[in-house]
């Protein structure tokens, strides 16, 4: 998998978000000043291209839709920032964050308990399925 460009990024959440969509559907969904047609258009196409988007077509139209999902990517983006920027390190990242906001102890027992929690939270959710 390859990591988005800002532009790729900016249509895949707005597909996420959608769901499945045409060009002008992606167009509507963005802040002003908004990009051309074309411009969104291409980008879609590039996505197709690097596996992130596919679609239907009806005639002349092509409905988009994600062929990867949030999740899987967000994995992926993080893995990649986390080895990139903190030499793969958790605890390097947390380190960073509560020096940069100064966080107090009792915010970081916080965020460790959170941590914690979240492995049995995931189990939970795989009894479900």
């Amino acid at each position: 998998m390859k990591e988005l460009t800002k532009a790729e990024e900016q249509v895949m959440q707005i597909l996420w978000k959608l769901g499945k969509g045409v060009v002008n559907d992606i167009l509507n969904q963005m802040d002003e000043p908004k990009p051309a047609y074309n411009t969104v258009s291409t980008i879609v196409r590039i996505l197709e291209k690097k596996g992130f988007v596919g679609y239907r077509a009806y005639g002349k139209t092509h409905e988009y839709y994600p062929l990867v999902d949030k999740k899987t990517y967000t994995s992926f983006f993080f893995r990649n920032f986390l080895s990139n920027y903190f030499g793969g390190s958790f605890s390097s990242l947390v380190s960073f964050f509560a020096k940069e906001n100064d966080m107090d102890v009792k915010e970081l027992e916080e965020l460790l308990k959170h941590v914690q929690q979240e492995p049995k939270d995931n189990e939970d959710d795989k009894d479900k399925s």
